[in-house]
């Protein structure tokens, strides 16, 4: 007994002495943990304070810097317009008939009055003629009447005819003036349809296509060709019904190339007071001047609605860099007596002339830095250029 009771106290002296040996681990552990933690946080700290130290101490790049401006900004819409000619005339024919002569090209300048084509006029001739003939039958027939009426009159007064007959002979008289009065208004009918076979230009311009041929039948539907004026043109923009309540007689239209150029400046000048039911859309027209014949008829063009002007910032392009779809610039700040580039995301608008509208990033007064930007990191200290 005395043996277990002896050996018994041995295991518990010994599993406390392994119980206190687990603790003794554990807190040494804790605090070797804790002396690696802080050595590494005075090592990250002593870094830092290195690299804040390197950039102060570090050389000033030479840069360009230019103050961010507040300049007036249109607000404006773009739309797809149609120009057309203010002075384009379709030439369609007046009679039917065959084409025998074809007496212009493609391109052309005529005067007004010009022969573009001719019709066959051969049985409009024959018409022509006829009718003169049947004129010239009439002419006689009134010279008959006029003699009948002339023996009647003095027949009468010597007594020898009643006033009857004087009367038959003079209403035969005014009856045969009657139809020479109408078969005169015929020749001449007859005489103005000939002249329709003669096609010819009804403004000075330019031809334009030509899609008949000689020996080709026509109708009065029949396309011939057209006649531009150049230096005329009118914008034809379609504006959504939603923004039609904006519209003034007035507003400005600026006409721009794919690239935004401004092609040309005009301003509103109609309004048209219906909806197009099949497009919800409003039209609008602007005239503009093609004095340098840049423009086409029936060219498609985008057209700048300019709904009014407001302040913002604008940059200069040089200054904005693009970077996986984002934009973004450097902005010189002072930090601890020194100029530090900052690169900032930016949200720009349009291109004005040479500056790109900041729509957000920057504002007015803003340092921008317009050079040596491909030299620069953030955090990089500059130094202005005199």
């Amino acid at each position: 007994m005395d043996n277990e009771s002896s050996r018994d106290q041995a295991d518990s002296h010994l599993a406390m002495s392994t119980q206190e040996c687990k603790s003794k681990f554990f807190v040494g552990s804790l605090f070797a943990i804790g002396v690696v933690l802080l050595l590494t946080g005075a090592g990250c700290s002593q870094r830092s304070a290195r690299d804040a130290q390197a950039a102060q101490q570090a050389p000033s790049i030479p840069v360009k810097i230019e103050v961010a401006r507040s300049a007036p900004i249109s607000d404006s819409t773009e739309y797809v317009a149609t120009l057309k000619s203010r002075d384009s005339a379709i030439i369609m024919p007046q009679v039917e008939g065959q084409i025998t002569d074809i007496r212009v090209h493609s391109g052309d300048h005529v005067p007004r009055g010009a022969a573009l084509m001719e019709i066959d006029p051969t049985k409009q001739e024959a018409t022509v003629n006829s009718q003169e003939h049947n004129r010239a039958a009439q002419e006689a027939n009134l010279r008959w009447a006029q003699q009948q009426y002339q023996r009647s009159s003095a027949l009468a007064s010597a007594g020898v005819v009643s006033k009857q007959d004087l009367d038959q002979a003079k209403a035969t008289l005014d009856n045969a003036q009657a139809q020479l009065r109408a078969l005169d208004a015929q020749v001449q009918e007859q005489k103005v349809q000939l002249h329709y076979y003669r096609v010819a230009a009804p403004t000075t311009g330019i031809v334009g296509d030509i899609p008949v041929r000689v020996g080709d039948r026509v109708t009065t539907s029949t396309v011939l060709t057209t006649v531009d004026q150049p230096g005329s043109l009118e914008a034809y923009v379609y504006v959504p019904v939603e923004r039609s309540s904006q519209l003034k007689m007035n507003m400005p239209v600026d006409i721009v190339d794919g690239e935004g150029k401004v092609l040309a400046n005009s301003r509103v000048s109609f309004i048209s007071p219906q909806v197009d039911n099949t497009t919800q859309t409003v039209l609008i027209k602007a005239r503009i001047a093609n004095n340098e014949d840049r423009l086409r008829n029936l060219q498609f063009i985008r057209a700048r609605v300019i709904w009014g002007t407001h302040q913002g910032p604008v940059v200069p392009v040089l200054a904005v860099s693009r970077l996986g779809g984002l934009y973004f610039a450097f902005v010189a700040e002072g930090q601890n007596g020194r100029l530090i580039a900052h690169q900032k995301p930016l949200h720009v608008g349009e291109i004005v002339g040479n500056d790109y509208v900041v729509l957000d990033g920057i504002k007015p007064g803003d340092k921008v830095i317009v050079s040596g930007t491909q030299y620069l990191v953030d955090g990089a200290p500059v130094t202005p250029e005199s």
